[in-house]
């Protein structure tokens, strides 16, 4: 596997398609991140206070291009997810391996942004399934860890249907604040 910060890897199966998000994605992803019942389900430890609720076309643009300059700096790898059927984006995935002074450095880190009517086991285990085998390689780690809250029980048994358990550690943030409900797949 190459280097991912040489060379976004696209990845697809017979219903979605990941490839790395560009600005041209700004009107569908604005439907996701101005989506009221999913922001909730989106992973916004360590974020410095963003919650990724984006309401506006210029908010959308801007997270969009600083999406664009980690990439940059290689911090970290957002993809967007796109139904194949409809040709739109439906949600993002960003992975990067974490370095820290806790359980989950040397961990590929995912975080998965999805439209609320996507927020479904089927959907979920389908998009997830496309990355989670080359995560392992294209971020040199031997675990992913993924946050999914208690009340996200569809992506919960998406998650157990793959091989994910409820890691009982915690995320130290850069502040030490702690962030939980973190489940885990080990490379086998």
């Amino acid at each position: 596997m190459h280097n991912v910060y040489e060379r976004c890897p696209v990845f697809e199966n017979e219903r979605f398609l990941l490839k790395q998000v560009s600005h041209d994605d700004c009107q569908d992803l604005l439907k996701v991140y101005s989506d009221k019942k999913s922001v909730p389900l989106f992973n916004s430890d360590n974020c410095n206070g963003d919650d990724f609720y984006y309401t506006t076309e210029e908010r959308m643009k801007q997270a969009i291009g600083f999406w664009l300059m980690e990439y940059e700096k290689k911090y970290y790898v957002r993809w967007s997810v796109f139904d194949k059927f409809k040709n739109e984006a439906i949600g993002t995935i960003e992975l990067f391996n974490r370095k820290a002074e806790d359980y989950f450095t040397d961990c590929g880190l995912l975080r998965l942004d999805l439209r609320s009517d996507y927020e479904n086991e089927k959907d979920i285990s389908c998009i997830l399934e496309l990355i989670v085998s080359f995560a392992f390689e294209c971020f040199f780690c031997d675990k992913i860890a993924t946050k999914a809250i208690p009340s996200a029980s569809e992506r919960i048994k998406a998650m157990k249907k793959i091989g994910f358990t409820l890691s009982e550690e915690k995320v130290k943030g850069h502040d030490n604040t702690e962030y939980g409900s973190y489940h885990v797949l080990y490379r086998v």
